[in-house]
This record gives structure tokens, C-alpha cells and sequence, in this order.
């Protein structure tokens, strides 16, 4: 509660999450995580296009995802989001990687998440994260 006895949802502290997965249920699932945590959900994709067209104007702390995004829309590579959104810690969601596919994304991406882990440990993976953000 705020000062006047409003509830605040969000405020300035709060960290920004822009996330892209192809799957409507596992983005709500994620998105229910990074509610508990705290974090804002600024915006969604279920594509490449529309995440790398929609990211940058939410202004994240943090881009969330999915490699199959990733690598069927611009062949593994994520220099053109990292130049969208130069600011954000980004953090990969994996279903599993081939050899080739882990060095394509180790030079890109600052965290991976596999999509298999527990909720808890998503949640700690993505406290880890926050704190390499700042205030």
C-alpha cells in the first residue's frame, strides 16, 4: 500500500520484463513467476518479428526468449535485439540445445533458463538476473 492507502502494483523499482515465447501457457506461466518476484510484464510476443518490432519501445530491464523464437527467426543470432534493446540483461529459454546451438547463444545471451526446471528454481535463476541489473 502507498501512502494514501492505494495499492501499488508497480513502480519505478520494479524491473521490466519483455517476453517472447511461442507458447501462450508457458508465457502465463512465466508471467506468473515473474509476478511473484515482483517484476512488471511490459509486453509479449509470440514471435521474432513482433518482439524485436515491440521490445525496444517497453524499455525492458530484461528480455525473456525462447531459442526456437530465436533461431527460426534470425538463425540463432541475437545481436540485432541486443542492439534494440542495449540496456537489458537477456535471458534465453532453452527446451534442450545441440553443441552448435549452445555456442551460437553462449555469444549472446547472459543467462539461460530450461524451460524444464521447477518453478523455483526459474524464480532463483531469475533473482540472479535481477541482481546483475542494479538498482
Amino acid at each position: 500500500m502507498d501512502a494514501s492507502g492505494g495499492c501499488l502494483l508497480y513502480n519505478d523499482s520494479m524491473k521490466r520484463v519483455y517476453l517472447a515465447d511461442s507458447q501462450s501457457d508457458e508465457r502465463r506461466a512465466f508471467r506468473l513467476i515473474l509476478q511473484d518476484l515482483k517484476m512488471q510484464v511490459v509486453g509479449e510476443a509470440a514471435d521474432w518479428p513482433t518482439a524485436l518490432a515491440k521490445a525496444p519501445a517497453t524499455r525492458p530491464d530484461m528480455l525473456m526468449v525462447e531459442w526456437g523464437l530465436v533461431a527460426a527467426g534470425s538463425g540463432g543470432d541475437l545481436t540485432e535485439l541486443r542492439l534494440a534493446c542495449p540496456a537489458a540483461v537477456v535471458i534465453v529459454l532453452v527446451s534442450h540445445l545441440s553443441a552448435r546451438e549452445q555456442a551460437a547463444l553462449s555469444a549472446g545471451a547472459d543467462v539461460f533458463i530450461n524451460k524444464g526446471e521447477t518453478s523455483d528454481r526459474v524464480a532463483d535463476r531469475l533473482r540472479d538476473a535481477v541482481a546483475s541489473i542494479g538498482p
